[in-house]
């Protein structure tokens, strides 16, 4: 992971993203010695339909599934 002062990353923006996006490599953005920001590539997050797209109607349901189950829990 590279470190870079912020000042650099104002006069170099462009070529810290080139590295970003063409080597994948995470930058670190300091204010002196304090982290202020990581650059890193952009990753899509799956929606829950797009992650079970692939069981959508393969899945049985033998029992009502709204159905009160209190009967099955013991009182605690």
């Amino acid at each position: 992971m590279k470190t870079i002062d912020k000042s650099q990353l104002t006069a170099q923006l462009l070529e810290f993203l080139q590295i970003v996006e063409l080597e994948g490599e995470e930058i670190i953005v300091m204010d002196g010695t304090k982290p202020v920001v990581i650059i890193s590539q952009y990753e899509k997050t799956l929606s829950t339909e797009e992650l079970f797209k692939d069981m959508r109607g393969k899945v049985k349901y033998f029992e009502d599934l709204t159905a009160p189950t209190t009967e099955e829990w013991q009182e605690v």
